[in-house]
Order: structure tokens, then C-alpha cells, then sequence
């Protein structure tokens, strides 16, 4: 089981707007990337595709708290929150290394999609038993 997954990027100036910050879609992108990978280092990638399932993102929510710059060493830190029968609320935050500034907070709601049919489906206890549940911020 894990908590928290943790990593780090440098903010390259391609990905900020006219003013300099970096483009809300960004956000987005690093967070697909942290929960794509906490699922592979958990074995649920893995587990997953054995399952003939995946996940798909429902919603997601992003509140924006200090632009991120070029040349930015940013931590992106994922949680999973809960599990409800085939879905999965995931947290994320985002921390500038240089000030331990928080930059965003957001979270994704997924679901566990059956590859077949395309339906939601309930997600397997062994997928859940990779994870350990925090609500709020693990490290608290």
C-alpha cells in the first residue's frame, strides 16, 4: 500500500501564456501524469489491464492559488482519497520547491471502466488494497 506519490518537474518556458505563467492546461497534464505514475509503481496499471478494465476521468477541479513560472522546480503530490463501488476521488497538490509556495490544489473523480462494454464497473478489492485512503492531506 502507498500514500502520497511525489515527483518533481522543471517548469520549461514553452508551457506559460502571454504573461509568463504557466497554462492552466498544464495543471491538468501534471496531474494525469502523477496519478499515471503512482498507478505503475503501485502494481495498479498493471492489475487494471489484467482486469480488461481502465480509468477514465470523470471531473475535474483545480484551484489556483500563485502562478508557476519558467525555471520553477515544482512537487506534485497525488493521494487517493476514497473508493465508491467504481469510482475513485484522487487529490493533488502542487508546491514550488524554491519557497514551499503552494501553486494549486485540485482532484479528479474517475471511474473503473469495463474495456468491453464500456460500463462502469465496481472496483476490485485487490486494486483497492494498493492504497491507502486519506481524505485530506497525507501529511497531516
Amino acid at each position: 500500500m502507498t500514500g502520497a506519490y511525489e515527483y518533481e518537474l522543471e517548469v520549461p518556458p514553452s508551457v506559460t501564456d502571454a504573461n509568463g505563467h504557466v497554462n492552466n492546461v498544464e495543471f491538468i497534464r501534471w496531474m494525469q501524469d502523477a496519478a499515471t505514475r503512482h498507478a505503475t509503481e503501485t502494481g495498479c496499471t498493471a492489475a487494471t489491464q489484467a482486469a480488461e478494465a481502465t480509468w477514465v476521468v470523470r471531473s475535474h477541479h483545480i484551484v489556483y492559488l500563485h502562478p508557476a513560472l519558467a525555471g520553477d522546480r515544482v512537487r506534485v503530490r497525488t493521494w487517493v482519497a476514497n473508493f465508491r463501488r467504481a469510482f475513485s476521488l484522487r487529490r493533488y497538490e502542487f508546491i514550488r520547491d524554491r519557497d514551499s509556495s503552494a501553486l494549486a490544489r485540485g482532484e479528479t473523480d474517475c471511474v473503473f471502466v469495463d474495456v468491453q462494454s464500456g460500463c462502469p464497473r465496481t472496483i476490485p478489492a485487490p486494486i483497492q488494497a494498493m492504497f491507502d485512503l486519506f481524505p485530506n492531506d497525507p501529511s497531516v
